[in-house]
């Protein structure tokens, strides 16, 4: 299985590069961090249902936890589709609700 990164999670990891190098000063720190993240897509285009079923959320989705935030993924075809990324605190419950 490979991974695919939806437009949305493209976004997402763009908006914690940037609060990454804002808030520590530093654009290797959040290179690091996001690569940290986009790490972890490997793991699950490797293992598609390791994450979480999210069925409550929509059919289809699962999660996977990394540090404080929060995958959200659907295994489609061959491939594992990465639609998002949110910090844990986020309600994405009210997200995918709205």
């Amino acid at each position: 299985m490979a991974h695919k990164r939806a437009p949305g999670a493209d976004s997402d990891l763009d908006d914690i590069w940037h609060y990454v190098a804002t808030e520590s000063g530093s654009a290797d720190r959040a290179d690091r961090f996001v690569a940290s993240l986009t790490e972890r897509f490997y793991l699950l285009s490797q293992n598609p249902y390791i994450g979480r079923s999210r069925e409550d959320l929509r059919p289809g989705l699962r999660s996977f936890p990394v540090l404080r935030y929060v995958i959200i993924y659907r295994v489609e075809d061959e491939d594992v589709v990465i639609l998002h990324v949110f910090h844990s605190s986020r309600d994405v419950a009210a997200f995918f609700h709205q």
